[in-house]
């Protein structure tokens, strides 16, 4: 009599960043439109849960027109996983998360969100992650590297707004 035995692979989830679970976020930046001459502004604090609260006004002058977070790290290895996983609440405005899988790359891969004003999940595909650069689709494969090395989380819908959005977690599934 021949067995035939099954094994799955279940892969734990690899967590990113616990804004509620870390008191050190001094990796974390903001980058704005300022860097190209722009008049954005944005601030990180901790709301009294603990969780980030990422606020601000993009401004469209000077040809400017985002503000973001940014998280760089070292290398991970992120063979088998396939979506990130974001835990937000927002202000009904749209958003993008953007990885990069190496520091050096001019390229971002992006996906834009939209928030609901409520806390929520949200589940993102890395291969329905899209290569931009300076806000223009390049003519490259989405995103498909086994690495990662920076997270972000940037505003910018082509008009002036005020923002905000609380950001609790973010994990690799």
């Amino acid at each position: 009599m021949k067995f035939l035995i099954l094994t799955t692979m279940i892969m734990s989830s690899l967590l990113l960043f616990d804004f509620s679970a870390s008191k050190d976020w001094s990796a974390w930046e903001i980058e704005n439109d300022v860097v190209m001459g722009g008049n954005s502004t944005s601030d990180l604090s901790r709301s009294e849960e603990g969780h980030a609260v990422f606020t601000g006004f993009v401004s469209l002058e000077n040809d400017g027109g985002f503000a973001s977070i940014q998280y760089h790290f070292e290398p991970k290895d992120i063979k088998g996983y396939e979506k990130a996983v974001i835990r937000v609440k927002g202000d009904g405005k749209e958003y993008q998360f953007r990885i990069k899988a190496n520091l050096n790359e001019r390229a971002a891969y992006v996906y834009t969100f939209k928030t609901s004003g409520d806390w929520e999940t949200i589940e993102i595909p890395l291969n329905q992650m899209e290569p931009t650069y300076r806000g223009n689709k390049l003519d490259r494969p989405n995103f498909n590297a086994n690495e990662l090395q920076e997270v972000r989380f940037m505003i910018g819908n082509g008009k002036a707004e005020n923002f905000r959005l609380e950001i609790d977690r973010i994990e690799l599934r």
